[in-house]
């Protein structure tokens, strides 16, 4: 998805949650190939249990992830 490259990048990390990612970021995997993403704000995995990794799908509830919260970035 298109941004404004002036906008900041900000990742938030919520209490026993996933990482919110939000303004102009690109998504690589470790070998730098892109992963497909079509948002301007997207929640990233941080418990390692999500099916679609690396991205959250609500897994950190099931598993009872406990991380503090709070901006990181």
């Amino acid at each position: 998805m298109p941004h404004d490259r002036d906008e900041p990048v900000t990742v938030t990390a919520y209490e026993d949650g996933p990482l919110l990612l939000r303004g102009p970021f690109e998504l690589r995997t470790p070998d730098g190939k892109p992963i497909a993403c079509d948002r301007a704000t997207v929640a990233l995995c941080r418990c390692g249990h999500s099916s679609v990794k690396p991205f959250c799908d609500g897994s950190h509830k099931v598993t009872g992830f406990r991380a503090p919260g709070g901006e990181t970035a």
